[in-house]
C-alpha cells in the first residue's frame, strides 16, 4: 500500500470521531486512497486486504465497515435483504446492481426523476429513498 493512499485513509477518517487504528487506516486506504469511490462487500473488501498483505479478520472488517456507515463516512445499499454493499459516495443517488456478476455500480442520477412517494403513516417521517436498479444481460 502505498504512502499516499494511507494518507488518504488517515485523512478521510480524521472527517469523523472514529480513532485511527492501524486496521482502520489500511483499510481506509483500500477503499478511498486512489481517490476513487467504491462499492464493496465485507467479503471482497477482506480479499483486498489479505491481497496487500494486510493481517486483519473478516468479523474485524464487518465491524469496520459498520463503525464507518455509523461515523458517516459510508452508507449501506442493501440488495434483496440479505447481500450488503458499502458505498463510499455519500450523496443520495441511484444504483444498478448486475445480477450476473453481483456487482454495485453508480446509475446516472440525473436520469432518474422520483415524481412522488407514498404518504408515510402516521407519526413516521421518509428517512431515505434508496434505488437499486437490477440490470440483466439479454
Amino acid at each position: 500500500m502505498t504512502d499516499i493512499a494511507l494518507e488518504r485513509g488517515a485523512q478521510w477518517l480524521s472527517g469523523s470521531e472514529l480513532r485511527p487504528t492501524k486496521q482502520r487506516v489500511s483499510l481506509a486506504a483500500l477503499l478511498v486512497g486512489d481517490g476513487e469511490n467504491r462499492h464493496v462487500t465485507a467479503e471482497s473488501l477482506y480479499a483486498a486486504s489479505r491481497h496487500a498483505g494486510e493481517t486483519v479478520s473478516l468479523a474485524t472488517v464487518y465491524n469496520t465497515l459498520r463503525a464507518f456507515c455509523d461515523a458517516g463516512l459510508m452508507q449501506e445499499v442493501t440488495v434483496d435483504g440479505t447481500k450488503s454493499y458499502f458505498d463510499t459516495r455519500m450523496d443520495d443517488h441511484p444504483h444498478f446492481y448486475w445480477e450476473d456478476s453481483a456487482r454495485l455500480t453508480d446509475a446516472p442520477a440525473d436520469q432518474l426523476e422520483i415524481s412522488s412517494l407514498p404518504k408515510a403513516p402516521d407519526g413516521t417521517e421518509i428517512a431515505k429513498v434508496d434505488v437499486v436498479i437490477r440490470l440483466r444481460r439479454t
